[in-house]
């Protein structure tokens, strides 16, 4: 209920003031398992895709969002994944995202594991591609451009410009297919080209 709210209020206000274009909507199926796989420059990524995708998302996010009193009452209250990024064995975070999955649920991953220095696209981690690989689920590739220059990492305040979303095509895996590396750069350079 209150990832609902948030979404007609605040995500709505988000799509007005900061969202410029979506394209690619259609390619987000409107039931079944997929993971949608983004770029990470800003704490807008969040928001922005919250308020353009017609589905519920359960994120896999950081620590720190649960341990502060800000953003720990709003990721607990909508089921988010907490993902220990200290932590070598990400175990219970594969696990969970797995059982949502296994639910028709879809669930969101940026694979550079924090917001990007300086807006570009940087280097992606195994997690997003061992999930897929586990549960057969499609990845859907997601470029943001411009939420960097609304609120980089280093701003405490959004400025008032605007940022693109384009959504992929999906990308199936075959029965056969485990090759982690492999598909952690098909997804890169996918995200990659609709950046560009």
């Amino acid at each position: 209920m209150i990832y609902w709210i948030l979404k007609y209020t605040i995500g709505t206000l988000i799509r007005l003031i900061w969202v410029r274009k979506v394209t690619g909507i259609e390619n987000i199926p409107k039931k079944g398992s997929f993971i949608i796989c983004a770029n990470h420059s800003s704490y807008f990524d969040f928001f922005t895709l919250i308020a353009v995708c017609p589905r519920r998302i359960y994120f896999l996010a950081g620590e720190v969002f649960f341990k502060k009193w800000q953003w720990s009452w709003l990721v607990k209250s909508t089921k988010q994944i907490r993902v220990d990024r200290d932590s070598k064995d990400k175990s219970e975070s594969i696990n969970k995202a797995i059982e949502y999955l296994k639910e028709d649920r879809l669930i969101g991953i940026f694979p550079e594991g924090t917001r990007s220095h300086d807006g570009t696209l940087q280097k992606f981690y195994n997690g997003a591609a061992r999930i897929a690989i586990q549960t057969k689920a499609p990845i859907i590739p997601v470029g943001i451009s411009g939420a960097f220059e609304i609120m980089s990492r280093f701003d405490k305040y959004p400025k008032l410009k605007k940022c693109n979303i384009k959504i992929g095509e999906n990308i199936s895996l075959n029965n056969d297919e485990n090759n982690e590396e492999q598909l952690t750069e098909l997804i890169r350079n996918k995200i990659n080209f609709l950046l560009n």
